[in-house]
């Protein structure tokens, strides 16, 4: 299946993390947008106590004189900061509360505003745009002081029922009236009020909020760049890295390991750096391998072409025989190091791939011992079978341990004198499986016990044919051991006598 890009993988780490973490205060700041359904909501309150005042208001001036009516008019005005007329039956303007006494409050100039205050206006424009918020008449004083030039006042007159509407100062700030009937007369009552504190509100907690906003978006922003520094950073100087392993111009770079990271990056990094040795050793191998595979293979094909070469210009039938025998032999030879060197090469791939099964070493070996004594492999050579502890089970490739074990074997019967016994031991303490193979031959030097494991390294006997081993033998028993997470390793007889042992150890299976 094919990954195509997407959002996420078209933008690097960094803009990902600043992403993530700014994107819930993009949303946060959304809210600016529903301070508006908060200004609504004061305005709907002051919408009702308006429409409560004019009636109360109209009520107490029903049944009072023309003095007392105009007392009231600047003693309510005063007391809730508000502009209060009187119409007659007429429409004709008889009292205003700001002629009768000093103006109750004052409309802003915005001629004089500051800075804060035109960028205050510029945000409310914003929002009410933003927001859709429908257009508010604005507030004018009409030129004749008459019933008829407020609509609301004409409406009350006809109505007769008390009528509340809202307008927009130059400021920005609301401008509510509210008109009502006064009496059965004719009179009415028009009451103005600039509600400032409805927008001063609304612009403090908008301010609030944004001041929040940008102190956590800042501090957020930093927190996200120190993260993708400490995450990005360590993995960019990884990946220039293993770019100039993979390119392989620079054969002995260094994979920071990042000790002293703890967290994951620096187990990465560790992990990284460990994959990258073994990548190394593993070339390494494989290049000593190559070296050694034409080393060993050239030595036969040298043989059988100076054979081959010689053979058209020897008459001797004897010698030509001799010759023949020579190529057949060099034949054989280079068949069997080819098989060992595919073998050798196949084995971590087949072990990759293979599914473990439980298997009882020691039924395993008896099974060995029966075929090889069958096919006459052991050269009159008794082996002799002894197990301890508790059931032999592992978890293993049978074909691979079997190869194990045969080849145990073909050591021991190569190096051991005529008739001498191989003896063989399966124990297992609960933890690990042991095999170990007893030969009594010459036995091998303590300096050499870890060569003989080493790929083409082959002493033999002096009485053995030569060529008739390829040098592979222990190399693939000691491959196939580690691939089951074992080992084998070479040591002395515990019984002092003369002879090597073999010890092929597995983990044995729960």
């Amino acid at each position: 299946m094919i990954e195509r890009p997407g959002f996420v993988t078209r933008f690097s780490l960094t803009a990902r993390i600043l992403i993530v973490n700014i994107l819930p205060l993009a949303f946060l700041s959304g809210g600016l947008f529903y301070l508006d359904t908060y200004r609504t909501q004061l305005i709907d309150e002051r919408f009702k106590l308006a429409r409560i005042e004019a009636q109360i208001t109209a009520e107490a001036l029903a049944g009072a004189t023309r003095s007392r009516q105009e007392a009231l008019l600047v003693q309510i005005g005063q007391e809730q900061r508000m502009r209060m007329r009187m119409f007659d039956a007429e429409g004709a303007l008889w009292a205003d509360s700001f002629a009768l006494a000093e103006p109750a409050f004052e409309l802003n100039d915005i001629t004089n505003d500051t800075w804060e205050q035109e960028l205050a206006r510029w945000l409310d424009r914003t929002v009410d745009t933003i927001v859709r918020a429908p257009a508010v008449t604005d507030y004018v004083e009409p030129e004749g002081q008459t019933a008829d030039a407020w609509p609301e006042l004409k409406q009350a007159r006809e109505e007769g029922l008390s009528q509340v509407r809202l307008y927009d100062w130059v400021d920005g700030t609301p401008v509510i009236t509210a008109a009502a009937p006064v009496g059965l007369n004719g009179a009415t009552l028009l009451t103005v009020r600039n509600a400032v504190d409805i927008t001063e509100s609304v612009r403090a907690a908008r301010t609030a909020l944004i001041t929040a906003v940008l102190l956590v978006l800042g501090a957020s922003a930093a927190l996200s760049l120190y993260l993708a520094r400490t995450i990005v950073s360590p993995l960019q100087l990884l990946a220039g890295s293993t770019q100039r392993v993979r390119l392989g111009r620079e054969r002995e770079v260094e994979v920071p390991r990042l000790p002293e990271r703890k967290d994951e990056i620096g187990q990465l990094a560790r992990s990284v750096s460990d994959m990258t040795l073994a990548l190394r050793q593993r070339i390494d191998a494989v290049d000593s391998f190559a070296a050694d595979v034409a080393h060993e293979i050239k030595n036969p094909l040298a043989s059988l072409r100076s054979a081959i070469e010689s053979l058209p210009k020897v008459k001797d039938k004897e010698t030509r025989e001799k010759l023949e025998q020579i190529a057949t032999h060099d034949v054989r030879r280079i068949d069997r190091l080819v098989s060992e060197i595919s073998d050798a090469s196949r084995i971590d791939a087949e072990m990759s791939r293979a599914t473990l099964e439980v298997i009882d070493m020691a039924d395993l070996i008896r099974a060995i011992i029966g075929s090889r004594e069958n096919r006459a492999e052991n050269h009159d050579h008794r082996i002799e079978l002894s197990t301890r502890g508790f059931k032999a089970n592992v978890l293993g490739v049978g074909a691979r341990l079997e190869r194990v074990v045969e080849n145990l074997f073909d050591n021991a019967v190569s190096f051991s004198p005529a008739d001498a016994p191989i003896e063989v031991m399966v124990d297992n303490d609960g933890a690990c499986v042991t095999v170990t193979v007893c030969d009594s031959g010459p036995g091998i030097p303590e300096d050499s016990r870890e060569k003989v494991f080493h790929r083409f390294h082959s002493v033999r006997p002096e009485d053995e044919d030569f060529g008739n081993h390829s040098g592979l033998g222990l190399a693939i028993a000691r491959a196939i051991a580690q691939a089951h997470d074992g080992s084998l390793v070479a040591e002395a007889r515990p019984d002092g006598a003369q002879g090597a042992c073999l010890r092929f150890q597995l983990p044995a299976a729960e």
